[in-house]
């Protein structure tokens, strides 16, 4: 079999998949079904044991964050807001889709090799998804919102998790530059293969070293994002990007003349209001919600 090329790669995984469309079968052998087992099985160990705050630190999988949020994930002596149970969901499903997509470029006839090495860049270090046909490949599971970030190529817009960070963190760790997202919609099951142009992602070394110079600071960072109008009374409230940040009741605690965000419930979700002049028409929540959280705390 040729080597097949990077460019085709979603193209070859329609192509393969297909013909259950046509009501024929794949034949998967033994060994790739005993392998992706084994995948599995490792999925559920890594999952069910969650990282201890104490035991945080810098990754490549974290250095592309806001550097505010690094500080308080590392530094903080408050605890930060309690995860909720569908979250550990989400993760769960999340990283078995990345082995599905990885089993799916297997038996695309694409090259794999190098899954979960680990690399070290400037005392920081990582393990990478894989190398697909040469080159890294971070897998990504994603949100229809999300994924168009990386079906479009606009990621670089609107970075908030700092994959393009962490992408350039392994890339320098492995020696290449090409590499790039293998993305799909956890919606509609679309791929999406996204190649960054070099100027898109930050130097690694640099971006290591600012980020490493701010958790020496006593205070954290200035605010990742500045709040935005919610309406227009004059209302301002979180923008997307701090919505789910586990620190974002501590890091805005001072907002609302020092009583801290005031959050109501809307039917699209939850809005957190740094500023109100006009209270909105929709219950508010904020008693209840950070009532909540302590309990959350006080059972750990």
């Amino acid at each position: 079999m040729a080597n097949k090329k990077l460019n085709t790669l979603v193209d070859d995984i329609y192509k393969k998949l297909s013909v259950l469309g046509e009501g024929k079968s794949l034949k998967l052998s033994d060994e790739v079904i005993e392998q992706f087992g084994e995948s599995m099985k490792d999925v559920l160990r890594h999952w069910s044991t969650p990282l201890k705050r104490s035991e945080a630190t810098l990754r490549m999988s974290n250095i592309g964050r806001p550097n505010r949020q690094l500080w308080y994930d590392l530094k903080s002596q408050t605890e930060p807001q309690a995860m909720p149970p569908a979250t550990f969901i989400k993760f769960l499903y999340g990283h078995m889709l990345e082995e599905v997509i990885l089993l799916l470029v297997k038996l695309a006839g694409h090259k794999v090799s190098d899954e979960q090495k680990e690399v070290k860049v400037k005392g920081i270090q990582g393990h990478m998804d894989c190398i697909i046909d040469g080159e890294v490949i971070d897998i990504k599971t994603a949100s229809g919102y999300a994924f168009k970030k990386f079906k479009d190529g606009t990621l670089r817009e609107d970075d908030t998790f700092g994959y393009l960070a962490q992408l350039a963190g392994y890339e320098a760790g492995h020696g290449t530059s090409n590499g790039g997202f293998l993305a799909m919609n956890k919606e509609s099951g679309e791929l999406a293969l996204y190649i960054p142009e070099e100027l898109d992602k930050p130097n690694i070394q640099s971006k290591i070293d600012i980020v490493k110079k701010s958790l020496l600071k006593k205070a954290p960072p200035e605010l990742c994002y500045h709040p935005v109008p919610d309406g227009v009374a004059g209302n301002m409230k979180l923008p997307r990007g701090c919505i789910f940040c586990l620190h974002k009741l501590e890091c805005h605690k001072n907002t609302n003349e020092g009583k801290g965000l005031r959050i109501f419930q809307y039917a699209k979700g939850l809005a957190y209001l740094t500023k109100v002049i006009k209270t909105p028409k929709v219950k508010e929540i904020t008693n209840e919600f950070k009532k909540s959280q302590a309990t959350k705390k006080t059972r750990k």
